[in-house]
């Protein structure tokens, strides 16, 4: 429990690492945050496909297909549920701000924390659900995955905030809170495969399809969308690379 404990702080302190780079380089360009969001989509995109989708079908036993597939798109529908339900709305580095039909009656601060914890929610379940393979090492990866695309992440969403006109003391707590999303979706995801473990393999295949979705949906459009989606194309796979070499040397 200690190192479930251990690893929710580290996944969530990883937003807010990146955060306060981001408030040491405020003006970061299209180029430099498509490159690093990129590269975090592929981090995220081999995590959820080898450390989530796989053991899934593997823990799945003679049902272990149906059972990663039907997982896979429940937790795509429920975060696009999720999305279109809850109030919010998303401005990355010099991106129009998506705006929902609830908005109006809602703060600034309060909208772009909901779109950031609607990210950040899933990633931080899918953290927790690994540990309850009990395959520790495997947990720690893609734990270690989610973070190290934390911090790209952080780094990119001061600039929007403070831009439109968030102070820095609330643009950080902003920041802060997201941080403690990814620390409570870890025990959430941790204690629900804990109290019942016959629901892992469906647990593993929710939690990549959150990711898959995310990726799909925000992560790659964004990086696609200022001309530098070359470069951004190569820093998906560079992600990627990154964890599947690690899943295979640590693994």
């Amino acid at each position: 429990m200690e190192m479930v404990l251990l690893t929710a702080l580290g996944v969530g302190g990883a937003t807010v690492i990146g955060a306060v780079i981001g408030f040491l380089f405020k003006n970061i360009s299209h180029k430099f945050s498509d490159i690093v969001l990129a590269f975090a989509a592929g981090v995220m995109l081999a995590a959820a496909v080898l450390g989530l989708i796989l053991p899934s079908v593997e823990y799945g036993g003679n049902f272990g297909l149906l059972i990663t597939v039907a997982g896979i798109f429940v937790g795509a529908i429920c975060l696009n549920l999720i999305d279109k339900v809850v109030p919010h709305m998303h401005k990355m580095v010099g991106a129009d701000i998506e705006k929902h039909d609830s908005n109006a009656n809602l703060s600034k601060v309060l909208l772009f924390v909901t779109a950031i914890a609607i990210h950040n929610l899933p990633e931080g379940i899918a953290a927790g659900v690994s540990f309850g393979s009990d395959n520790v090492s495997e947990a720690l990866i893609i734990a270690g995955g989610i973070a190290l695309q934390n911090i790209p992440e952080g780094m990119v969403i001061i600039g929007p905030m403070l831009a439109a006109g968030i102070s820095p003391k609330r643009t950080f707590l902003c920041a802060l809170a997201t941080g403690l999303v990814e620390v409570v979706g870890t025990l959430l995801g941790y204690f629900a495969v804990t109290i019942a473990s016959a629901i892992l393999p469906f647990a593993l295949a929710f939690a990549g399809g959150t990711m898959l979705y995310v990726i799909s949906d925000e992560m790659i459009p964004e990086t696609h969308a200022h001309g530098s989606e070359r470069g951004a194309t190569y820093a998906l796979l560079v992600g990627f690379c990154v964890m599947l070499v690690s899943d295979v040397l640590l693994g």
